[in-house]
């Protein structure tokens, strides 16, 4: 599975750039990670994507308007650490270590994340939290696998690398923005 985050900020073309990486198959999931964003500019970008769309996006933000919008579900964060009171779709939320990663595991996740695997392309100076060593072994362990992303410093050309390590897909920021 190879999921797409947003750049922080809107830039001209970006629904059209979504709705390409999704038809083309470069995409599977897009997450819209908007930080600083109003609801209303998140939902202005949401209806210039075509709604068949719609059931392969994720919110970070704002996260009323994946119900509004019937999209595919909504990424927990610090800033949204609940989702929406009764909400039925998928559930995501990032992990920064293996001990973070055990615990998210008890909850039913949609999948998690786990960063940053790579160096970081977005974020000068996030440098890879893991050894070699340490995600095999967390894969032995049941830790990793089909559930948990590799993201941070994960590239469209290390998408086969994070399968082989056995993640169960890769999210992907500043390789699919350049």
């Amino acid at each position: 599975m190879i999921i797409v985050i947003t750049k922080p900020e809107f830039f001209d073309g970006e629904a059209k750039r979504i709705s390409w990486l999704l038809t083309s198959g470069a995409a599977d999931i897009i997450h819209i990670r908007k930080p600083k964003a109003s609801m209303h500019q998140v939902e202005q970008l949401i209806q210039q994507l075509p709604p068949d769309v719609y059931d392969r996006l994720v919110l970070h933000d704002h996260h009323q308007l994946a119900v509004k919008y019937r999209l595919r579900g909504v990424h927990l964060n610090s800033r949204n650490p609940q989702p929406p009171e009764g909400f039925k779709s998928a559930v995501s939320i990032s992990c920064h270590s293996l001990s973070e990663l055990a615990e998210c595991r008890q909850q039913p996740y949609a999948y998690m994340s786990l960063s940053p695997i790579f160096d970081s392309i977005s974020k000068p100076g996030y440098q890879s939290a893991f050894s070699a060593g340490q995600i095999a072994e967390a894969r032995r362990q049941g830790l990793i696998d089909k559930c948990v992303m590799a993201l941070g410093g994960v590239t469209f050309e290390k998408v086969n690398d994070v399968l082989e390590m056995g993640f169960g897909g890769a999210m992907i920021l500043g390789d699919a923005w350049k």
